[in-house]
């Protein structure tokens, strides 16, 4: 049975950005809820809570709701209108089919002035004779009743027989409550028996069988085998009428008459969940496990995989040296459940957790690979540029150097305009012991005894 949680109540407001503080509007129906837990402290500023077709019982934890306008428990097995109070803005209460038969508790409702449009359509109060009148006359700020409008000859009429009314209604509330007593016993009963049933064993410790009954004979464990045999000899014709029972525990529970209570309707809630739970145990035993996927070979080579059947394509442009993939993605999934991961020599891309995987047919760059997604079609663009082979593209110019001597770049000294750096230190440099000469390491002095060196006073000596 599930129970209200913020996860809960965050993926319900994903309208709000997932923030539940701030909250105006949550729709919590169908989710098996039995009791109404920390909406009034986590969301203080809801106007519209929807809470039908659940398995809510009582009416709680709301009262702090002072913006609430409108609530909706409408299937649910709610039994008392009470705990209202504080909601002081609230406009519209609908209570469709539930198990309403205290039709005085409705005066609660009187704290609730701004209160306009109530439903107790399929309620066992609704049967009441003078039900209509009573409430009429016990909420005079009402507009609306189980969907009619109330009107001033209506209510006028309804107000001069309020004693009358108010003796009958009394009267059936008490034999209503009398009948819910016996329903209770019923269902407590019922119950009980259900649990003995379940744990029945013979005095030998054997396990009930699929219909429920123990056997200890082994020849004979399957009733009315006679029966059986005898109408497959008449040809089928004929069906065996031994009784009422049934081997089908489905067909049996579900034809068995009770009454509509909120006991017998969370007992076929029970039911159907135990019956699911099963299915699912059965059919993960069934499946088989899932292999591994495979993406790289043993011997490391990477495999072309297309796990989610998408179509593709795949084209070379030669002349911006480019590889585009084309990927025929859904139109309307949303983009964050796409992943692209591109490689030097393959592509991957995950799509709802599902992987194709390509191999290029040349190496690509990865970090200059741009991907696009058109807003039209959902098709996903990869553009890979290629990597430029050695050899290939235009060729760096060589230039010959001349065997002998060094070539200047001459300049005329009267075009200079700026100040002539070159005079600043003097060419030859003096100490106090005399003229600086160049000191000369042994591979300075090796390299000036080679043929054809030429000593350019402008480059330094090598150190």
């Amino acid at each position: 049975v599930s129970v209200v949680t913020e996860e809960l109540i965050r993926r319900r407001a994903e309208h709000n950005n997932c923030e539940i503080f701030s909250l105006e509007e949550v729709s919590l129906h169908q989710q098996d809820i039995e009791k109404i837990e920390y909406i009034d402290k986590w969301c203080r500023d809801l106007k519209i809570l929807y809470l039908q077709n659940n398995l809510i019982s009582r009416i709680e934890n709301v009262n702090r709701l002072k913006k609430l306008e409108y609530l909706n428990l409408a299937l649910n097995n709610i039994e008392v209108i009470e705990n209202l109070e504080g909601c002081e803005s609230l406009q519209k209460l609908d209570l469709t089919v539930n198990f309403i038969g205290q039709l005085s508790c409705v005066e609660s409702l009187k704290h609730n002035i701004h209160l306009k449009e109530l439903f107790l359509v399929g309620n066992p109060c609704t049967d009441f004779e003078g039900y209509r009148e009573y409430v009429i006359t016990s909420l005079p700020q009402l507009k609306w009743l189980d969907g009619r409008e109330i009107g001033r000859s209506e209510r006028i009429r309804a107000g001069q027989s309020l004693e009358a009314v108010r003796r009958q209604i009394r009267e059936q509330e008490r034999k209503y409550l009398e009948k819910r007593e016996r329903q209770k016993l019923e269902a407590q009963r019922s119950l009980e028996k259900q649990g003995q049933k379940r744990s029945t064993t013979d005095a030998k410790g054997n396990e009930p069988g699929f219909d429920g009954r123990c056997y200890t004979d082994i020849e004979n464990t399957i009733p009315g085998a006679d029966e059986n045999k005898e109408n497959e000899e008449k040809g089928g014709a004929e069906e065996t009428g031994t009784g009422p029972r049934t081997d089908d525990p489905d067909k049996e529970f579900w034809e068995t008459p009770c009454d509509f209570t909120p006991e017998s309707r969370l007992e076929a809630h029970r039911y159907v969940e135990e019956k699911r739970r099963l299915r699912d145990r059965d059919r993960e035993k069934d499946e088989k496990p899932r292999a591994a996927k495979t993406l790289v070979s043993k011997e490391g080579r990477i495999l072309n995989v297309n796990e989610p059947k998408l179509d593709f394509s795949l084209t070379e442009n030669d002349e911006d040296n480019l590889i585009v993939l084309e990927l025929a993605v859904y139109r309307h999934m949303d983009t964050s459940l796409l992943d692209v991961d591109v490689q030097p020599t393959y592509v991957r891309v995950t799509v709802k957790g599902k992987v194709f995987q390509l191999v290029l047919p040349t190496e690509v760059l990865p970090d200059s690979s741009v991907a696009k997604r058109s807003q039209t079609t959902g098709r996903l663009q990869l553009t890979m540029p290629k990597v430029r082979e050695k050899g290939l593209g235009s060729p760096m110019p060589c230039v010959a150097r001349p065997a002998k001597g060094v070539e200047k770049l001459e300049v005329d000294p009267s075009a200079r305009s700026a100040v002539d750096v070159t005079n600043i230190v003097s060419q030859e440099k003096t100490t106090p012991l005399g003229p600086l000469k160049p000191l000369l390491t042994p591979a300075t002095a090796r390299i000036c005894d080679c043929e054809g060196f030429e000593d350019d006073p402008d480059v330094p000596p090598l150190i």
